[in-house]
């Protein structure tokens, strides 16, 4: 799929190019979404040296993720993409030209289809290619920042609900602290990634950047800066949390063992009784008494009730 983001005499456009038509001239952004055999053979007619090798965009380090080409400069990045309860990060390639940005993302990303439909609807006003690439970045941690704000809501909920006098569900806890977790390692990396690509963007394309746009960069870099230390204030909640659900676990699995040592020790006497009269031994007056059979079963009874009030006295149940 191709989108171009066009200036029409003096009307900005956005449309969807098919594969063999000509690009419209005066294009800001060319944007690439998982390309088929044929849009990528017309890729490398039309936009020649954007991306040499697609296995590029899963390189990590820094000489292949930000680099500067004939044809501009490159940046690796990765784009959060949520749907449902999954959250993962989608690969994106930027080629920052003199007058056109070029992106590729190996998924569809909801933030660049929602880029596309505030530039359709004129709610971002783009007039360059630094303008889009800025607009990107901004979303990105703004989108970022509410994800921190809902795994605050739910570990929050979560800690809330560990604590109340409610039955406790351990295994929905549990599975709800792993996914708060994972999504909140997400949102740190990508944080941390896009204060690397800003820094390369202010430190090797500031010719490119006007005043305005530098001071743009860098209230998204303070936003960075601010939203990153509340990723490891969640971590530290996440890990109490865990520790605190484990021990729950460890209480109620030692409430369960506490009740058959109990029950063990509260059948010793009878279990003795029993053992004593079933013996074999010749004389054993009771064998041949009316009355022993009853005084067995009482004593063990006895034996029982006794040991279970030694217990409740001394508060062990």
């Amino acid at each position: 799929m191709i989108n171009a983001y066009y200036r029409d005499t003096e009307q900005y456009c956005i449309t969807r190019i098919q594969t063999g038509t000509p690009l419209p001239e005066n294009i800001l952004w060319l944007d690439l979404v998982e390309l088929d055999d044929s849009e990528d053979e017309w890729l490398k007619q039309e936009c020649p040296g954007f991306i040499e090798d697609e296995d590029a965009l899963y390189e990590i380090e820094a000489s292949s993720r930000f680099f500067e080409s004939e044809t501009g400069f490159h940046i690796r990045s990765i784009f959060p993409h949520q749907a449902g309860h999954e959250f993962r990060s989608i690969n994106v390639a930027f080629n920052l030209r003199d007058d056109q940005l070029v992106t590729l993302q190996d998924e569809p990303t909801a933030l660049f289809r929602l880029m596309r439909n505030y530039l359709k609807l004129q709610h971002i006003k783009a007039r360059t290619p630094i303008d889009i690439l800025i607009a990107l970045f901004d979303n990105k941690v703004q989108f970022l920042a509410d994800t921190l704000e809902e795994v605050y809501e739910s570990l929050e909920a979560t800690s809330q609900h560990a604590l109340s006098d409610e039955d406790t569900d351990v295994d929905e806890l549990l599975k709800n602290i792993t996914l708060q977790e994972d999504i909140n390692g997400k949102v740190r990396l990508n944080l941390l990634d896009s204060q690397r690509c800003l820094r390369y963007l202010l430190k090797n394309c500031r010719h490119k950047l006007d005043d305005g746009q530098v001071d743009q960069v860098r209230d998204i870099l303070r936003d960075i800066d601010s939203l990153t230390p509340h990723t490891g204030f969640l971590f530290d909640k996440i890990n109490f949390l865990m520790d605190a659900t484990m021990g729950f676990i460890n209480l109620e699995q030692n409430n369960i063992i506490k009740i058959f040592s109990v029950a063990a020790v509260m059948f010793l006497p009878p279990t003795l009784i029993a053992s004593i009269y079933g013996m074999n031994f010749r004389v054993m007056p009771e064998l041949t008494a009316s009355w022993g059979y009853p005084m067995a079963l009482i004593l063990m009874l006895a034996s029982a009730l006794g040991t279970y009030w030694f217990f409740k006295r001394k508060g062990w149940l």
